[in-house]
């Protein structure tokens, strides 16, 4: 079922269910397809589905494998997204598309009857300086040492519509960490950087280390297809 209504973020309660993943950063305005198969977050999408349709994914801490079953530490950053898209199978498994919206601070983990985690938080909007001039000098390098690095003409030539659209730095700095394949840790420092300039520089930054390690420049994580596959949970 597809649903086409994407509410401005002003629109959340405050009240997020909680999506957590190793090694996956979500970001606002990329969009990220999730395969929900466990109890737990059964009932979360089902919860979902029935009221507002947000899901905040949030990466994991790093000792995720030792208390995943319980509660593993997460990071005090997650991505806000609603689902744009869903399909409940036969067996009770779901299909979810999920679209970015805002990034959100952890305030506090809540106590609720339900299997899934929640917490309370925080919208964090984009701190955009005013200085124009240098927003789009970043944006300027960020085209002229990404775009050329890009082999496949298909890839090359989306990526230069991006660059050439109407899109806002801060969002193009979201839609390119998310698709480039940069470690999760370097991802993450990116979705907690509000500062569209520093975001913008420390993508600079990552993208140089992808390069000067001589790491194929392909949109996704290696194994992972554009646009990526369904993330397991």
């Amino acid at each position: 079922m597809m649903h086409a209504d994407l509410p401005d973020p002003d629109q959340f309660d405050g009240v997020a269910r909680l999506f957590p993943l190793p090694g996956l950063v979500f970001f606002p305005h990329t969009v990220q397809a999730l395969h929900i198969f466990e109890p737990r977050y059964r009932q979360m999408a089902a919860d979902t589905l029935a009221t507002d349709k947000f899901i905040a994914l949030v990466m994991l801490g790093d000792d995720w494998e030792e208390k995943y079953d319980h509660k593993p530490t997460i990071r005090p950053v997650a991505c806000l997204g609603r689902v744009v898209a869903d399909q409940l199978l036969p067996d009770g498994r779901y299909n979810l598309l999920l679209r970015g919206v805002s990034r959100v601070r952890i305030i506090e983990e809540l106590d609720t009857d339900k299997l899934y985690r929640a917490a309370r938080v925080e919208i964090l909007p984009d701190n955009v300086p005013e200085d124009v001039t240098e927003l789009m000098r970043l944006r300027t390098m960020l085209s002229e040492k990404m775009i050329p690095r890009f082999k496949d003409e298909t890839v090359r030539t989306q990526v230069l519509a991006l660059f050439k659209g109407e899109l806002p730095l801060g969002h193009l700095c979201d839609v390119l960490a998310f698709a480039l394949p940069m470690p999760p840790q370097q991802k993450q420092e990116l979705l907690e950087t509000t500062c569209v300039m520093t975001r913008a520089r420390l993508l600079l930054a990552g993208f140089h280390g992808m390069v000067g390690e001589q790491l194929p420049v392909t949109p996704t994580p290696s194994g992972r297809k554009f646009p990526p596959d369904f993330s397991d949970n």
